[in-house]
């Protein structure tokens, strides 16, 4: 797979597919943490490092809580229940992005740094590309501001999980 990257159409309903549980079991607890450091550190380096805490210790903090995000939704162990308040995992995601003016530029460069880290990653590329496909879709759903001025929240309704 090229990492394709398409385009946001603002309003658009969104399918995704949840990532296989295999990609978890592949990589393993210590692994997904490994994974999301990796990618933290590629967005502390990034255009999009702005949307995050300076502060090292505070940035630390933010990349041990999204790594714990991340294996619970890729099919760990229950990690990030508290965080979510009980809403669903996507929901609670989409939710949490209304708060910074998110643009299809941000998106792409959110997205480079994962692919990078991908790349670098050893397990099947049938996982990563089963990985990435779930974020490419999904990410477009947390683009809340668009070039031509105008801003629109997706509404969970507007996400439909291909089982």
């Amino acid at each position: 797979m090229g990492y394709e990257v398409t385009k946001v159409k603002k309003g658009e309903q969104v399918h995704f597919k949840m990532p296989d549980p295999a990609f978890y079991e592949a990589l393993g607890y210590e692994g997904m943490k490994d994974l999301m450091y990796r990618f933290y550190d590629e967005i502390y380096e990034s255009a999009i490092a702005n949307f995050f805490p300076q502060d090292e210790e505070e940035f630390n903090k933010v990349k041990e809580k999204n790594a714990l995000f991340f294996i619970q939704l890729c099919g760990g162990p229950k990690v990030y229940e508290n965080e979510a308040k009980g809403m669903n995992l996507n929901e609670y995601m989409i939710r949490l992005h209304d708060e910074f003016s998110i643009y299809e530029k941000s998106r792409y460069e959110w997205l480079g740094c994962m692919e990078t880290v991908l790349r670098e990653t050893d397990i099947p590329q049938k996982l990563k590309d089963d990985f990435w496909s779930y974020l490419e879709n999904f990410s477009k759903l947390t683009v809340n501001t668009f070039s031509d001025g105008s801003v629109y929240y997706a509404a969970y309704t507007q996400a439909l999980e291909d089982k």
